[in-house]
């Protein structure tokens, strides 16, 4: 088949995609607009978006994804079976709704939620098919269920890593920081050591002594690789009004890593073990000793599969796939 990916990729998750599919004998063009970026050519051109925004629902960047995505589907002179994008709401709905003179079907994926990212209503109607991994989302807009995939899995040379930390997390700067400070806190006071990692844009944190290590550039996605391959368990920490399960969760997965989570609605999923997954209050958080000291058990390999990217592919655009 002839498949055309189109995603913003900033950490290189998506690229998982675009290389099973390829394994699987498909034609791939991954199209990454995250290269596409815009910058305003005048000031006239930053007060014009502010109205467009305002008054219009439209935006000069979100303009520009979608009109320079249109300029490389139009150099592929062969219609594709299948156009799957992820996160479709940084582009206008216009140019998405476009995006079906080049393919027998059009799909959308997004990993993120209606509550924090309500741009993703106007674009739903764009698409042939839709899914979410916010299970609320589904409901309320009729959208098809697929949560995000297994990106790293465990291989012979992880089990030769030297584990140097109890517990890692890695994230970007929000109101999230709060709970990491507490649940930093509870750490020391049993006396596990960790790395936490926050992506500080605009530097206005510095390291010290929340035991919070604050970066102002993106950790490639190589780096983190090394950092939980180090450690024990992983931390992840939901944003409010949000229930999908995050990329660290299938991490653990993969990495046959033990899970630390805020997200309480991870309990309602097949692979939910109490022995690997611990759900903690974000305001009051408690985290046994006795938690680290039984080793990760693994989980049924029928289940594991169902959360592989090929899983994911399988779901997402095969399972009702006519072509």
């Amino acid at each position: 088949m002839n498949i055309t990916l189109i995603s913003l990729d900033n950490l290189g998750m998506n690229e998982c995609i675009s290389s099973a599919l390829e394994k699987q004998g498909h034609n791939v063009h991954h199209i990454n607009f995250r290269d596409y970026k815009y910058k305003y050519p005048t000031v006239f051109h930053r007060v014009y978006n502010f109205v467009l925004k305002a008054f219009f629902k439209k935006n000069l960047k979100t303009l520009h994804h979608g009109k320079e995505i249109l300029k490389e589907l139009k150099k592929n002179n062969q219609i594709q079976d299948v156009i799957l994008t992820i996160k479709g709401d940084f582009i206008d709905p216009d140019s998405v709704l476009k995006f079906k003179k080049y393919t027998k079907k059009s799909i959308g994926f997004f990993n993120d939620n209606i509550y924090r990212c309500p741009k993703i209503k106007r674009v739903i109607p764009s698409f042939d098919e839709a899914y979410s991994f916010e299970k609320e989302d589904c409901v309320n807009f009729n959208l098809n269920f697929a949560p995000n995939w297994i990106y790293s899995n465990k291989t012979s040379s992880n089990n030769e890593i030297p584990l140097e930390y109890g517990v890692f997390n890695i994230s970007t700067i929000d109101k999230r920081r709060s709970t990491l400070i507490r649940i930093a806190n509870e750490l020391k006071s049993k006396k596990v050591n960790f790395k936490f990692i926050v992506y500080d844009k605009k530097n206005k944190h510095k390291s010290g002594d929340d035991g919070i290590t604050y970066v102002t550039k993106h950790v490639p996605l190589s780096k983190v690789h090394e950092y939980a391959d180090r450690s024990k368990v992983l931390l992840d920490i939901h944003r409010n009004g949000q229930i999908g399960l995050t990329f660290r969760t299938f991490e653990s997965l993969g990495l046959e890593k033990k899970l630390i989570t805020t997200n309480p609605d991870i309990k309602n999923y097949d692979f939910y073990n109490p022995n690997n997954i611990l759900v903690i209050d974000e305001n009051k958080p408690v985290i046994p000793v006795s938690f680290f000291e039984n080793e990760y058990e693994k989980i049924p390999e029928s289940i594991y599969k169902k959360y592989t990217v090929e899983g994911w592919i399988e779901n997402v655009i095969f399972k009702n796939s006519t072509l």
